[in-house]
């Protein structure tokens, strides 16, 4: 079974994205054989297309508070081992431009394809072969680990899953690195889209119908978690960072909550119709909302005469409702649409110092792979390096 036929390497790292590069050019660096292998035609194909193809590669406020996790102390370790400063580092050394958006977001200046060139150029110093358009059929282990691809049987010391999960498929998302880990015993905790953009029941759809296009800052609440950011109206459902961002919160059959006004004071239409006696609610509504979407949602008992000739308990009421606005998705977009896989590799089968499984030396998980899920913002990047990093000093 391990006959001297076979090439042999001290690491195998399965998926040639962001985690799986930073963990080869890590381990390479320590002076380990390292090979990468990928189905896909080029590396870092998720890299290349984030950011509207610009790369948020990191986030300047990571922190475990900004991911989701059955056990969310799990990714400390690693965070504080690879921190955004490291990458920033990197990105230094080879001279790459970048800037800061809202919310602590790093971009490239220029195109993502910066950071992939930089990733297979610190693969290629620390002298780490990558084999691409390679389909993994199998992996077994006796003493080594035995890596069946259609381009023939690969031993190692370690194998890294690393293929990330089941987003967006027409990268080429298989869900690979979760079938090796069941295969070997780890544990899956239960997996889902993640922030992916949330469709209409049909009532709704029907209700809201012609608001595709209207966008707006609001709150979104799900249970513990809330999110102020820009939504947007699709003509299928909600989206929007907002509502990226709950959508991990989200559990079916839960409503999301939803403040349109997050930026009014409570009595705002009893001010204005203290100010203004004489305008109508729709008018007034019109400055706080987009038209649109107040027209949808102005009741016909309230869109009639001026402000004065309403109560104020009947305008408190009103917008206690747009600050109140339940919303309960029929379901999300899928993985077609989803930018991540929310749960994945259970961590209570993770060492969260070397990414290593606790039953199986020499495996390791790293990235989306796991049950580990950054807010949107660059923090699924910077677990993917920080992830990569750790496991890459360990292999």
């Amino acid at each position: 079974m391990n006959g001297p036929h076979l090439p042999a390497y001290d690491v195998v790292i399965l998926g040639a994205g962001a985690a799986g590069l930073m963990c080869a050019m890590t381990a390479g660096a320590r002076g380990r054989r390292v090979l990468v292998l990928d189905h896909a035609p080029e590396p870092g194909r998720k890299i290349l297309i984030s950011g509207g193809g610009r790369c948020n590669f990191t986030n300047i406020h990571t922190s475990a508070r900004q991911f989701f996790s059955a056990n969310p102390h799990f990714c400390k370790s690693a965070l504080a081992r690879y921190t955004p400063a490291d990458f920033l580092a990197l990105v230094g050394k080879h001279n790459i431009a970048w800037h800061e958006k809202t919310l602590g977001q790093l971009f490239c200046d220029g195109s993502a394809r910066a950071i992939v060139a930089m990733l297979l150029a610190e693969c290629e110093a620390a002298g780490v072969s990558i084999r691409l358009n390679c389909e993994i059929r199998e992996v077994t282990r006796d003493v080594r680990f035995r890596i069946g691809t259609e381009c023939g049987y690969i031993e190692a010391e370690s194998v890294v899953l690393a293929s990330g999960g089941l987003s967006i498929p027409k990268l080429g998302a298989t869900g690979l690195a979760h079938r090796l880990a069941a295969r070997f015993g780890l544990g899956l905790t239960a997996i889902r889209p993640g922030l992916v953009p949330l469709i209409f029941t049909p009532d709704d759809a029907t209700r809201l119908q012609g608001l595709a296009g209207v966008a707006l800052p609001i709150e979104a609440q799900c249970g513990a978690h809330r999110f102020r950011e820009a939504m947007l109206f699709t003509h299928r459902g909600l989206s929007g960072p907002a509502i990226l961002q709950i959508s991990t919160a989200w559990q079916e059959k839960n409503p999301i909550m939803l403040d349109l006004l997050p930026d009014q004071p409570a009595a705002i239409l009893q001010q204005r119709k203290r100010e203004r006696p004489r305008a109508g609610l729709r008018g007034i509504l019109g400055e706080l909302l987009p038209q649109r979407l107040a027209d949808a949602l102005l009741p016909p008992a309230l869109a009639q005469g001026q402000m004065a000739a309403l109560t104020d308990q009947a305008l408190a009421d009103f917008a206690a409702g747009l600050r109140r606005w339940h919303f309960s998705p029929a379901g999300t977009e899928g993985y077609a649409k989803a930018e991540v896989t929310s749960g994945g590799i259970d961590t209570a089968d993770l060492s969260s110092q070397t990414m290593q499984a606790r039953d199986v030396p020499g495996l390791f998980a790293i990235g989306e792979a796991v049950d580990v899920t950054g807010w949107l913002g660059g923090y699924n990047f910077q677990w993917a390096w920080a992830s990569g990093y750790s496991a890459g000093l360990a292999a």
